[in-house]
């Protein structure tokens, strides 16, 4: 009997361009692959055809993106997200980096947040530009996030727009808040085995 290990997966809710641009460098200076043809806004693939990629990867971890393009209630990228999740045979999903927007949302609690100056902030979220939001705000908003509360045990790295922020995380430079995110993701899967 073949029994092959689980392929580890960490989830990014963003997938435009800029987006793309940092997670692909933050995820190469790591030596995680990203999914390239995966990411889109708003997500161009189903789940099973995300699934699909994955295992075809010819290294991991693999960074996945998953986008909804502003949809309100669960879009395209949060079923894929739950998809995955469900896919646990194939694939161990480390974490989600939950990604902050200017979405009217009820949001996602974090377990960890980033902020655009590379401060690392347990259980508080932050804003798009990557703020810590106010002590009585709770729940990281975004369009991608929704769903991540059914999840209780899944780790969940909050941040601000990658490769925006205020320039703090360009992938030009780095994109230090993005690899930051990783790195925790990274750090806690490590713990949690």
């Amino acid at each position: 009997m073949d029994i092959s290990p689980r392929i580890r997966v960490i989830i990014v809710t963003d997938g435009d361009c800029t987006a793309r641009q940092a997670i692909e460098t933050a995820a190469r200076s790591m030596n995680l692959y990203p999914l390239k043809n995966v990411a889109g806004n708003p997500l161009p693939l189903s789940g099973p055809e995300v699934l699909q990629q994955i295992l075809q990867a010819p290294y991991e971890p693999v960074v996945v993106m998953v986008d909804d393009k502003g949809h309100k209630g669960v879009g395209a990228g949060e079923r894929v997200i739950e998809y995955l999740l469900h896919q646990t045979e194939q694939i161990k999903i480390l974490g989600v980096i939950a990604v902050a927007s200017n979405s009217r949302v009820r949001g996602a609690r974090v377990d960890y947040s980033v902020t655009g100056d590379c401060q690392v902030i347990k259980d508080h979220p932050v804003d798009k530009e990557g703020n810590l939001e106010s002590p009585r705000h709770r729940r990281l908003e975004g369009d991608t996030v929704q769903i991540l509360d059914r999840y209780p045990d899944l780790l969940v790295v909050g941040c601000g727009d990658p490769g925006k922020m205020n320039g703090m995380d360009r992938a030009a430079d780095g994109a230090e808040v993005t690899r930051k995110c990783l790195e925790i993701i990274l750090e806690g899967s490590e713990s949690l085995a």
